[in-house]
């Protein structure tokens, strides 16, 4: 059920040193895309959305994906007195959105799949709309402006509907960024969902309308992007400072059981090691490129403290899309998931899993389990009622061979539910507001995990 090998984020490309401005893609995707070998980077892409598939390997793979989404990225320039508007279908997927970043990678404006108005017939991400309708469509504005209010982030009580998204340059003249996000296609649907990626119009102050080759070319999608340092990863510098700090064990900052952490802001994550947490930052802000609907939090695993780490807690309950539901359902979120990642240098996802493919006790609750592949408890699959996320060989990727990144995300609560990570505004509310979906570690050995886990017998 996995999409293994698949997901999604910014990346090196946006660097400027693109590869081809489009690859091979399938033919529901082909219109306004070109043919080129795919054996570099496979995936869609055209002129406007150039830089991309991002997520698990192998795309491009940083900035701590999900590897059941995959993102597009447009970099570009919106000429004095001209009008940019994206046209395209609704995907077959759990969510779709576009946000706007500034150079640092912050989010400026999200608009998620839900706000976004159907120009042609309805829009499949309503709870209760059909799902299987190929016809949806709709367009969207941007805007070289900010935004005069900012929308409620990561809930379903954001006021629409809208096909409006401020994505204001950092300085006159220099290029805007938006991300398109696809979480989870449809099964066979990945990565774009069973739809063409959108397409630019630009309507110019003299009245002419420029689509495709000609609009990107009076957009300047060959523009390099425009990155901070430290929007996308920090540095092996930094990274070696912070796990190397004088008084501090060799396992530095993992603990049995684990500390979780909320996202706030850049500070606060790398807080995680320094202990500087800034309680009043804004939510969500402080990773690599982030999604503004998604709520997180994370701790540091190092094997050192035991070959196996496992988690569990209650699972939140979502919509099941994978296997084409005809309709959009409801739950407590929209999506989660459990990944497991490499360091903040080189922000690479191992893998993750996502809701529809956890196996969960009669009671509700799911099991994980971490380690490398060698350390693997025999009964760490779903059919045993376990899950498994594989540790990489080399760790973190940088310094340290036992360190792993475990990161939980919940997307999109709803009004009524109470326990999501959306709801916790300070660090010391964590536990007491997740209750019983706060996951609870423990580190073992695999022939523990074996013991004190028995397979179901048929």
């Amino acid at each position: 059920m996995s999409l293994k090998g698949y997901g999604a984020i910014f990346a090196l490309t946006m660097l400027g040193a693109a590869c081809t401005d489009s690859q091979a893609v399938s033919p529901q995707t082909a219109s306004a895309q070109t043919d080129v070998d795919t054996s570099i980077i496979p995936g869609p892409r055209d002129c406007f959305w150039r830089r991309g598939p991002f997520g698990a390997d192998p795309y491009i793979n940083m900035a701590y994906p999900d590897a059941n989404v995959f993102y597009w990225a447009g970099v570009f320039s919106i000429p004095d007195g001209a009008q940019l508007t994206l046209e395209g279908a609704f995907p077959a997927s759990r969510y779709m959105s576009f946000v706007s970043y500034t150079a640092s990678g912050q989010p400026i404006e999200s608009l998620p799949d839900f706000l976004i108005e159907a120009e042609q017939g309805e829009n499949p991400f309503l709870e209760g709309a059909t799902r299987s309708e190929v016809t949806n469509r709709y367009t969207v504005e941007v805007l070289n402006a900010p935004p005069e209010t900012r929308r409620d982030i990561g809930s379903r009580s954001a006021e629409g509907p809208t096909s409006i998204l401020h994505a204001p340059a950092d300085q006159p003249g220099g290029p805007q960024t938006i991300l398109y996000r696809i979480y989870l296609p449809d099964g066979g649907a990945a990565p774009d969902g069973g739809a063409a990626l959108p397409q630019p119009v630009l309507t110019l102050p003299s009245g002419d309308i420029l689509r495709g080759e000609q609009a990107c070319e009076a957009l300047r999608t060959l523009q390099p992007a425009v990155m901070a340092a430290g929007a996308a990863s920090i540095t092996a510098a930094q990274y070696r400072a912070l796990i190397t700090q004088p008084n501090r064990p060799d396992t530095w900052p993992a603990q049995s059981p684990a500390d979780w952490y909320i996202q706030l802001d850049r500070e606060s994550l790398l807080g995680i090691y320094t202990g500087q947490i800034n309680e009043d930052a804004r939510r969500s802000e402080g990773g690599f490129y982030p999604n503004p609907d998604n709520f997180y939090i994370r701790t540091i695993v190092n094997r050192k403290h035991g070959p196996v780490f496992m988690v569990r807690a209650k699972a939140p309950t979502t919509p099941n899309t994978y296997q084409g539901d005809e309709t959009m359902g409801e739950g407590q979120l929209r999506y989660w998931s459990i990944c497991s990642n490499q360091s903040f240098v080189n922000t690479r996802v191992n893998d993750c899993l996502f809701d529809e493919e956890i196996p969960l006790d009669p009671r509700g609750f799911f099991t994980v389990i971490v380690s490398r592949e060698e350390d693997r408890p025999r009964n760490a699959r779903p059919e045993c009622g376990l899950s498994w996320l594989p540790m990489a060989d080399d760790g973190d990727g940088m310094f340290d061979e036992d360190v792993t990144v475990v990161q939980i995300r919940h997307m999109l609560g709803a009004d009524d539910f109470a326990n999501s990570i959306e709801r916790v505004d300070r660090q010391d509310d964590l536990e007491t507001i997740l209750g019983p979906y706060m996951p609870r570690t423990q580190y073992l050995q695999t022939n523990q995990v074996e013991a004190l886990f028995p397979c179901p017998t048929r």
